[in-house]
């Protein structure tokens, strides 16, 4: 990521306002939530109009982001229970969020699944290294999806 005057940033190096480490008033802090929150990280509008049609029909809250500096923000902000994380993404890629959520205890609770079409072998060695609970391939199947998104949100639930 850079800054304004255009030198490299290191993702840890970024400055956070108070505000933005507060739980949403809308959704609450994560340990009182009756429905999951879940962020839908992804540059590609059409995948995330699709992801939101079919989220539509479970019982779960839906936020989107369309870039990196959007998700992580996003992330600070409401503490999703789940991140649905693409890997290539303008401003801040999937790894280095990723990354940055493993790196901070306040978001110990916060489920990643990758969600990419950097391939399956990459996706399955990678993931793992930066601390992604669970990856899936692009084009993928909303049943496998669904599975490994309930699975994800069972093993870090605070409750």
């Amino acid at each position: 990521m850079t800054d304004a005057e255009g030198e490299e940033v290191a993702v840890d190096d970024l400055e956070r306002p108070e505000d933005l480490g507060r739980p949403s008033p809308e959704y609450g802090p994560l340990e009182e939530r009756e429905q999951p929150l879940i962020l839908v990280a992804d540059d590609d509008a059409e995948l995330r109009k699709l992801l939101r049609t079919h989220f539509d029909s479970m019982d779960c809250h839906l936020i989107e982001a369309s870039d990196g500096a959007e998700t992580l923000e996003e992330i600070i902000v409401h503490k999703p229970d789940l991140v649905i994380l693409d890997v290539m993404m303008p401003e801040l890629n999937g790894w280095e969020i990723c990354k940055y959520v493993r790196n901070h205890d306040e978001f110990e609770y916060v489920g990643v699944v990758m969600l990419t079409g950097i391939g399956e072998t990459n996706n399955e060695l990678t993931s793992p290294l930066f601390g992604a609970d669970d990856h899936i391939d692009k084009p993928f199947d909303f049943d496998e999806l669904e599975f490994k998104m309930r699975k994800v949100l069972s093993e870090r639930s605070p409750n």
